[in-house]
């Protein structure tokens, strides 16, 4: 392949890089800013009485949600056991959240 035959496969593929590597480092800010945010209202919660079972709900799905992808392209078996119990804790203390809210 020639240089001109690869920039015009490139111009056809429609892929930015430069947005790729954008939206990557957005995904890594948004992930520092979710557990942060996490960190601050688990521990609110804790100080003044209250459950986090939707905080740990939300915090397990994304961690599995996460992983699987990381797991499917690395087939590292870390990130599946992650992807399992992270989907368990999830259901669990969403079925706590419900439990508590319903009684």
């Amino acid at each position: 392949m020639n240089r001109e035959e690869i920039l015009e496969k490139s111009r056809f593929e429609k892929k930015d890089e430069g947005m790729e590597s954008a939206s990557n480092a957005g995904r890594k800010v948004g992930m520092i800013a979710f557990c942060i945010l996490f960190i601050v209202i688990v521990t609110l919660n804790f100080f003044n009485g209250k459950q986090n079972y939707a905080v740990f709900a939300l915090f397990w799905a994304y961690m599995a949600g996460e992983a699987y992808p990381k797991y499917q392209f690395t087939k590292q078996k870390s990130y599946l056991v992650t992807t399992i119990c992270g989907g368990i804790a999830s259901l669990a203390s969403l079925a706590s959240f419900v439990i508590e809210i319903m009684g």
